[in-house]
């Protein structure tokens, strides 16, 4: 578990079977508006399930977002395997349900999460792609220095194309002295 402050404290723990209930509020319009939409019952149970089974760094890693000290869960961030342009690198993602939005939550748990990986040691580069509709997510990629690739057209949900940014950072370039602004 990593802790990372900006103006308060946040926790990203990894997902477990009790989360489930978290999932279903982050399974609605207003949070999937960039993704495609709401997800039926079988594919938030599908989903569930990969994530309590990440863990262990083996394929990624899933974790809830909980924010101290009141100990609420306010989302989920993870990252997983993926093979991008040829090469396995990791791909990460998040959810911050919206009344906890705007708040910095998501940064400081991408800050936490980008950290986990930097850690393991297992893939060089991670990359996020953010619907290019999506000034926030994008907001995030950009605070946490990563570099933008470029606009490309990305598979998801599976079956339909949307048009993502490729945001990407050089986990080996990375350190773990604070920066300015953390």
């Amino acid at each position: 578990m990593l802790n990372q402050s900006n103006h308060f404290d946040v926790l990203i723990e990894p997902w477990k079977e009790s989360d489930l209930e978290l999932l279903h509020r982050l399974n609605s319009p207003e949070m999937l508006k960039h993704l495609g939409g709401p997800e039926t019952e079988e594919q938030v149970l599908r989903r569930h399930h990969r994530y309590v089974n990440l863990k262990g760094g083996e394929a990624g890693r899933m974790f809830r977002i909980v924010l101290l000290p009141e100990g609420f869960s306010v989302g989920n961030i993870g990252y997983w395997e993926r093979v991008w342009e040829e090469e396995t690198v990791y791909e990460m993602g998040w959810g911050v349900l919206p009344q906890y939005q705007g708040r910095g939550i998501a940064r400081a748990a991408a800050k936490a999460a980008v950290e986990h990986a930097r850690l393991e040691k297992k893939h060089r580069f991670i990359h996020a792609f953010p619907s290019v509709d999506n000034p926030a997510s994008n907001a995030i990629c950009q605070k946490l220095s990563f570099t933008l690739s470029g606009a490309c057209d990305f598979e998801y949900p599976p079956g339909s194309i949307m048009r993502c940014n490729d945001w990407f950072l050089d986990l080996a370039l990375i350190s773990n002295e604070p920066t300015e602004g953390s």
